[in-house]
């Protein structure tokens, strides 16, 4: 399932880039969709998510921009294959957030830089520019905070039966 899940994603995000460099790179403002709230528009990002970063240099853009993300993807399957107690939803939740991690790193990597390509939104409210590894991101997310949001709480019986099954324990 991580691996399905990672390589679809991968697969439709670098596609995804490729056709915008392909279609968007020489097409200046871009095509606009839903009067103008959403855009397909081509840019280049030197930086992380929302170019944080971008004007960083030297060993901390190195730090910051490689290796920190690296380790930080290399930690999550680390966590994804030896975890025991997953959901399949959280599993598809982390494979989402891994996938749209090793898609930009290799970007990053390679090309020194991610395209970005879509941004949504109305007159000065609006997103940064975004691509569809930043979307794998932000869905692992959301899906991971809803699928570990807490139970109802205890209730008196619960806790009743609790103390009987722990006093006729001892």
């Amino acid at each position: 399932m991580i691996c399905s899940t990672a390589i679809i994603s991968v697969g439709l995000d670098q596609y995804s880039k490729y056709l915008a460099t392909q279609h968007l790179e020489a097409r200046l403002g871009g095509y606009s969709f839903f009067n103008g709230f959403f855009r397909l528009i081509y840019a280049e990002n030197e930086g992380a998510f929302l170019s944080l970063g971008s004007e960083t240099t030297g060993w901390l853009k190195y730090i910051g921009l490689y290796a920190f993300p690296v380790i930080l993807l290399i930690g999550l399957l680390w966590y994804l294959l030896n975890a025991k107690s997953l959901t399949k939803t959280q599993i598809i939740a982390l494979s989402l957030v891994l996938a749209g991690g090793i898609s930009n790193i290799y970007d990053r990597l390679l090309f020194g830089k991610v395209v970005d390509f879509m941004i949504m939104g109305f007159q000065q409210l609006k997103t940064g520019v975004f691509n569809i590894a930043d979307v794998s991101i932000m869905t692992g997310l959301f899906l991971l905070i809803f699928s570990t949001k807490k139970k109802t709480t205890p209730t008196e019986n619960t806790t009743e039966e609790n103390s009987e099954a722990t006093e006729a324990a001892q």
